[in-house]
């Protein structure tokens, strides 16, 4: 790691010692009446990527081009786009303003980095949506459920910070094992945070947030096996400019979020952003406190420096720590005499305000971009991060003290991506590099019951497997306390409190290299990329005894093979296993222009999931990797007033991996298997539709059709064949309108959305009893403004029509017999206002 760094930085050197002198241009756009128009588009049409947005007060500024003549174009939705041509010598500073006249409304595409280089979404070949910090504003976007709400094909569920499940199309991502690696990658800046324990940050000063759909292994590396969602944060700017909102609404929220911008220097400047979020639970607990709640603080600190015209050099420190009450788990068959379980209802989950999430999540990274010669950039990432987390959750869902667990959590990761840049301006661009990726973590179990109540919880699964000899013991007395048998069994006295845990580790060294390049034949473009990674894996398992021994698993002879244990059965130290994985991933694309508003493509793309080693008391075994083939084609158009894209997909997954709970090898634990093949079939469309310049709609539709097959590669039939993904509707769609209405110099706002989802099913089993049916939520955000929206006051409302709906079911009480359930928000809402300056 160390030589690693160290070559880094005498690249960064190198390429800062050996840079060349080049001109910057810079300016203000204003309407007719003088005003100025922030968030106007200006690009340098010569240079793919270049390109900026003005500040709210309508400034810009372009650096690092080279001596030449340019064509500079400013475009903004309900004006004319206009152009300059202007020369540079070298070291040149140059002028250009602008005076952009209204006319109908023309769209505009957005600006993504989907391939890793600076595109206009209609362009490009790839299945991606993209929300800017406008949007997210627009919809008091705070947490990734919120915006996953809006993306066609991607599923976000949020049980805490601690335990989230990324879905895109069908495929879930939402294991807390320190060994088993995300399908789904999340992304900051270029920088992975997948694991699931770190990967939920808190949506504030976005630039903007992408979601790109289907393998994404040659552009984002070795986790995105089915789709990236990518942060990409605001940078220090040269403008001094600052926002702040401030915000509170029902169960107590209470909300700051901001930005300070200024430079300190011609060629430094500092950003400084942050949010508290805090709302206190929706579901009373009877032993104590509030559940499903929250309360977050971020910070982040960036600085950016410009040593020379043909460098930029950012350095970006986030820090986030959450600090939430405990989640719901809300038994659905277990509750004292007389009260039916409701998971939408006040509860009694006996640890009381013991329960709860801690987590601090830091990371600091360093981008460096440096302009080599016209065609050629170097773009260094390097990135350290660290997680850890500690939850207590109460898994039986109810008053009894016999299943509360604890997840004690810990990552850290240290990255470093080299990166070539190349476009001849004509009709080639790609890059080619390498990168090395360092993680290291782990996560523990504790366990904690009563023997006498766990007897009780259990006693209908020992009476199953005895064949009727055990007897079927009562939860609880009739006074509504928690059963307690006969504080014996078999003469034996149970113990009141019995302790045990188990933890595994993961560690993994990845080095990857790869290439990616488009050539253009005027109309068609070919894309080729091809991404080459070598792993060496250590992972291990442990799990302890305290001493004291189970008299349960003494008494009924071992019933669940942990014994002295109750449910982990304890090893002699650390049981290790190791390997070490080649392998190679790609994809092939077609794109052909049809109009200068038309593009289409199709796309051929091939996805892995790393290998897993899987440690257990009795050793270490190896899956195979998952391998998914994907095909895709898609259409994306605009114009004028009228948006849309297009994108029907079919993947075809061999070894597919699927987490299950078990007794193997004499102890209860998680477990990755491997459950054959699966196949997913889907369509996705959205669209925009501006009827002015003030009143836009939006929506998207997503269909898909994710399920294991009948039989494995062998021909043998598939334990859970024709059944549905989990966490994935077959039907969801959002619509949307954005409505300005303006007052003398300022205006009214209104921001309604509408969402909608089929049925869910929250195991691969697909119980009926263990799922959602399909259900809508109404939201809306609307306000008044001032001139340049310098001050804005805000209402907002989400799930207005308080609709009663589960985000998750089954979860670790299901192994128990007492499958437990967690509530959706009811509806919430508030007032908020910002400035602006």
């Amino acid at each position: 790691m160390k030589q690693i760094l160290l070559i880094t930085i005498l690249i960064n050197i190198f390429s800062l010692s050996h840079a060349q002198t080049s001109g910057t241009v810079s300016g203000k756009v204003v309407d007719k009446s003088g005003a100025s128009i922030p968030g106007v588009s200006i690009r340098v049409k010569e240079i793919s990527n270049l390109g900026t947005s003005t500040s709210i007060g309508g400034q810009y500024r372009l650096t690092n081009i080279q001596p030449g003549s340019y064509t500079l174009e400013a475009s903004f939705i309900g004006y004319s786009s206009e152009v300059r041509s202007f020369t540079l010598d070298s070291s040149d500073q140059v002028i250009v303003d602008f005076i952009l006249s209204e006319n109908d409304i023309l769209l505009e595409g957005a600006t993504v980095t989907a391939q890793r280089r600076e595109e206009d979404i209609q362009k490009v070949p790839v299945a991606v949506t993209t929300y800017d910090k406008k949007f997210i504003n627009d919809f008091n976007i705070r947490e990734i459920d919120a915006l996953s709400e809006f993306v066609p094909g991607l599923q976000v569920q949020l049980q805490s910070p601690n335990n989230p499940g990324f879905v895109i199309r069908g495929i879930t991502s939402d294991n807390g094992d320190s060994r088993v690696e995300p399908r789904v990658s999340v992304f900051q800046d270029g920088v992975s945070i997948s694991k699931s324990r770190g990967s939920v940050i808190e949506v504030f000063d976005m630039e903007r947030v992408e979601v790109l759909k289907g393998p994404q292994g040659t552009l984002f590396g070795r986790g995105a096996q089915i789709g990236a969602v990518h942060f990409v944060q605001n940078k220090a700017q040269r403008d001094f400019a600052g926002e702040l909102t401030l915000g509170y609404g029902n169960y107590n929220q209470q909300l700051a979020s901001g930005f300070v911008n200024t430079p300190i220097s011609d060629k430094l400047f500092f950003r400084l952003a942050g949010q508290y979020n805090k709302r206190d639970g929706f579901i009373e607990n009877i032993s104590g406190g509030n559940l499903n709640g929250k309360e977050t603080g971020a910070l982040r600190g960036s600085l950016r420096w410009l040593p020379t015209q043909k460098t930029i050099v950012d350095l970006i420190y986030n820090y986030q720590k959450d600090n939430y009450p405990g989640t719901a788990f809300i038994s659905g068959t277990v509750a004292p005499i007389g009260r039916e379980p409701n998971p939408f209802r006040t509860t009694n989950l006996e640890s009381g305000e013991d329960l709860g999430i801690k987590r601090n999540v830091w990371g600091t990274t360093l981008l460096v971009d440096q302009l080599l010669n016209n065609n050629l950039t170097l773009n260094s990432i390097t990135a350290f991060r660290q997680f850890d987390s500690d939850e207590a959750f109460d898994a039986d869902g109810s008053e009894l003290p016999v299943l509360s667990f604890s997840e004690i959590a810990f990552g850290r990761q240290f990255s470093q991506e080299l990166r070539f840049a190349y476009d001849n301006k004509r009709n080639f661009t790609g890059f080619f590099g390498g990168s090395y990726f360092h993680e290291n973590g782990y996560q523990k179990v504790p366990f904690v019951t009563n023997e006498n109540s766990f007897v009780a919880l259990v006693s209908p699964l020992l009476n199953a497997a005895s064949g009727g000899a055990f007897p079927i013991l009562p939860n609880f007395n009739n006074d509504g306390t928690p059963f307690l048998a006969a504080g014996a069994l078999l003469g034996i006295p149970l113990k009141g409190r019995h302790t045990e845990s188990n933890q595994n580790y993961g560690q993994v060294n990845a080095y990857e290299a790869f290439a990616d390049g488009t050539y253009n034949f005027n109309k068609l473009a070919i894309t080729l990329g091809l991404r080459a990674t070598h792993e060496i894996v250590n992972n291990g398992y442990e799990a302890i005894y305290e001493g004291s021994p189970s008299v349960v698993s003494l008494a009924l002879g071992n019933p669940f093979g942990a014994a002295p244990n109750l449910i982990f059965r304890p090893t002699d130290g650390r049981v290790k296993g190791e390997g070490s994985f080649t392998s190679v991933v790609g994809r092939g694309v077609l794109a052909y222009t049809i109009n200068d508003n038309l593009n289409s493509y199709a796309n051929i793309s091939r996805g892995r999931r790393p290998n897993v080693i899987q440690v257990n008391p009795d050793g270490a075994e190896e899956l195979n990797a998952e391998i998914v083939w994907s095909y895709e084609l898609g259409l994306k158009g605009l114009y004028k007033k009228f948006s849309y894209d297009l994108a029907a997909y079919y993947y075809d997954y061999s070894n597919f991996q699927v987490t299950v709970v078990e007794n193997q090898g004499g102890t209860i634990q998680a477990f990755t298997r491997d459950a054959g093949n699966a196949s997913a079939a889907g369509f996705e469309t959205s669209f925009r539709y501006a009827f002015t310049r003030n009143l836009s709609v939006f929506g998207n539709y997503s269909f898909i059709d994710a399920k294991f097959d009948d039989t494995d590669n062998d021909g043998n039939a598939q334990e859970l064949a024709g059944n549905r993904f989990r966490l994935t509707p077959k039907h969801s769609f959002s619509f949307g309108v954005l409505g300005d209405f303006p007052i003398g110099k300022g205006g009214l706002f209104i921001r309604p959305s509408y969402t909608y989802k089929s049925q869910v099913f929250f195991e691969e089993e697909n119980q009926e009893s263990i799922s959602q049916d399909g259900y809508g939520l109404l939201n809306a955000r609307a306000g008044y403004y001032t001139q340049n929206r310098k001050w804005e006051f805000a209402i907002y409302g989400s799930n207005l029509l308080n609709e009663e709906y589960l985000i998750d079911a089954g979860n670790t009480g299901l192994l128990f017999g007492t499958p437990t359930f967690i509530a959706g928000p009811p509806t919430l809402f508030g007032i908020q206002i910002t400035g602006r300056f």
